[in-house]
């Protein structure tokens, strides 16, 4: 049965002195095809004095663009959710006869259509050593998808980063040290890299304590937090995603809010303020409701 929880972030911004703030752009919703139903949705943004319309970018994201008419001395963002989380087969969907097997070919038409997410960007020694090592025989797509996500697991190691932006391919393999979202691109490059539609997911990531343990054998303990995976593009099965920090496909407690081609246009929250110190702060406030 699914568990319905409460989920509410908050991130403010405090400034030494009242600055101009530019139209700042959020992307807090869950998409479309998050896999937990979402009850109960609201945006608050301070000071009060500000203008917000909803809107969705070329990707079909949903996007809230906020202008502020005069200074101010702080900002807030408040999301709060009412979503029932449960447990998913990632593995529920039937695969093209043709995309049964790696490697395969997109439908020329359908390769058309997923031009955006197949540009493979930055290819560096480090990715062109990676890629020669990897295991591309042919075999079961689903099978080699796996042992992919299971091997930047394994190689890139976790850590927080507070810097804005992801790390380049080649920086997040010579550290073999990286956040999720530099996880999350570098496995988007290795995808297209290999011919297969990929794009980087902002989202939330919701875990519960159902008494297992997690995959690196510590227990689970609720929580919810911001994170980043990827997504690939599979015929019959749509977009399939994969948590390389976690080693796992992307599941129930994975909800998805800007699935884009570039990290740039999936950041939470963005926009720039006149020139001050800035305290940044955030909270995140799980509950479960009986």
């Amino acid at each position: 049965m699914p568990i319905r929880v409460s989920l509410q972030h908050h991130t403010r911004y405090a400034y030494d002195h009242p600055v101009w703030l530019s139209p700042h752009l959020l992307r807090l919703k869950p998409a479309a095809h998050c896999p937990a139903p979402v009850e109960a949705y609201s945006l608050t943004v301070t000071p009060g004095n500000h203008a917000l319309h909803w809107q969705q970018d070329p990707f079909g994201n949903f996007l809230a663009r906020v202008t502020f008419p005069e200074p101010t001395p702080s900002m807030s963002i408040s999301v709060e959710m009412i979503a029932a989380i449960g447990v998913t087969n990632p593995f529920d969907f039937l695969l093209e006869d043709y995309a049964r097997e790696f490697p395969f070919v997109y439908d020329p038409q359908l390769k058309k259509d997923l031009t955006p997410y197949l540009q493979p960007g930055e290819r560096g020694p480090l990715l062109e050593q990676w890629l020669m090592e990897a295991d591309v025989s042919p075999g079961g797509t689903i099978d080699f998808l796996v042992g992919l996500n299971r091997r930047v697991h394994q190689q890139i190691a976790y850590t927080v980063r507070l810097e804005a932006g992801v790390q380049s391919n080649e920086q997040t393999l010579e550290l073999a040290l990286g956040s999720c979202r530099d996880s999350a691109w570098l496995l988007v490059g290795i995808l297209r890299s290999l011919g297969l539609a990929a794009r980087f997911v902002s989202g939330y990531w919701v875990q519960l304590d159902t008494g297992e343990l997690s995959p690196d054998g510590k227990p689970v303990k609720d929580s919810f937090a911001l994170h980043a995976w990827a997504e690939v593009y599979l015929p019959g099965a749509g977009w399939l995603g994969l948590d390389p920090t976690a080693g796992l496909l992307a599941g129930g407690g994975h909800l998805p809010l800007a699935c884009t081609p570039d990290p740039a246009g999936a950041a939470p929250v963005t926009g720039r303020s006149g020139k001050s110190e800035t305290t940044f702060t955030y909270e995140n406030i799980l509950t479960r409701i009986p």
